[in-house]
């Protein structure tokens, strides 16, 4: 175990993929993950290709609250006292978790539409950056760099004690690694399936691909020691 995570270490250092599996009890899924303080839109185009999920930056979750991000659902329900269908869209029915990660979506300034490969690492790539900065008065300069609503979704992480989804295993593994908490995650599709790629299909296309499988019991045993 400890190899393991020592080389997927060394690989996100390296500004290479990482696959996450989360576990067979919760989503069943495996995610292409990167130091989003290193991605380049070859890298995008790599997770729209091969992973084919969502792409989504993970946040940890000291530095969301330094943000003042807010999960989206408390988005909701702030506005739902104006607009309705807010109230009968709550996502109280997450068949593998008590609660989403989601937060909101942005695009850096500087981009065009913000969705080509290009616009998506620069977005990604700045936000890394903004958070390692930590200016002062985060939640206001964080307007002058990104705009809302954008292409690439935020999402919180509760700490790994509290949750033990993609966006906690994925952070946590970067503050081991001793890089930027912020990480570049997607799903990994199965275009043959038409559902989420499976475990033993992963490994052999991470085998394949000379790069790090890690299950989220190896990154959640490994903190705890």
């Amino acid at each position: 175990m400890k190899n393991s995570i020592n080389k997927a270490i060394n690989a996100l250092r390296r500004g290479d993929f990482v696959l996450i599996h989360d576990s067979e009890s919760r989503e069943n899924e495996t995610d292409l993950v990167i130091a989003a303080q290193f991605i380049k839109p070859r890298d995008i185009a790599r997770m729209r290709r091969d992973g084919g999920g969502l792409i989504c930056i993970a946040v940890d979750e000291e530095i969301a609250n330094k943000l003042e991000l807010p999960f989206i659902t408390e988005v909701y329900e702030y506005a739902s006292e104006k607009f309705r269908i807010l109230t009968h869209i709550r996502p109280d029915d997450i068949p593998y978790d008590e609660k989403s990660s989601f937060s909101i979506t942005i695009n850096y300034r500087d981009t065009f539409t913000g969705i080509s490969d290009y616009d998506r690492a620069l977005t990604i790539r700045r936000f890394a950056q903004f958070c390692k900065r930590m200016p002062k008065n985060m939640a206001e300069r964080f307007g002058d760099e990104f705009r809302s609503p954008g292409h690439v979704p935020l999402l919180i992480s509760s700490g790994i004690e509290n949750r033990e989804g993609h966006t906690e295993l994925s952070t946590t593994l970067l503050r081991m690694a001793n890089l930027t908490p912020v990480a570049a995650i997607c799903e990994m599709l199965d275009s043959g399936t038409y559902r989420a790629l499976s475990r033993r299909d992963a490994i052999r296309y991470a085998n394949e691909n000379n790069l790090v499988f890690l299950e989220g019991d190896e990154i959640k045993n490994f903190k705890k020691n």
